[in-house]
């Protein structure tokens, strides 16, 4: 379940960064929608920050559980 909602959290902020850098929505992109996002600078900023932290937590697929190993 962890590693479920791990995935999801990194799609969604893939598509936030995507959203800040490109202006683009991969999501409604896919499930249909307007995919052209206008936002303000600062919105666009804070949209990349959660999708690079959201390629941050990639390493947490690769992370050894504490417990596993006692």
């Amino acid at each position: 379940m962890s590693y479920l909602i791990l995935t999801l959290v990194i799609i969604g902020s893939v598509n936030w960064l995507l959203v800040g850098m490109f202006e683009w929505d991969l999501v409604a992109a896919i499930f249909g929608g307007d995919s052209v996002r206008n936002s303000a600078v600062l919105s666009r900023v804070i949209y990349s920050v959660v999708g690079l932290a959201g390629l941050y937590c990639i390493k947490f697929f690769f992370r050894e559980d504490e417990k596993a190993r006692q």
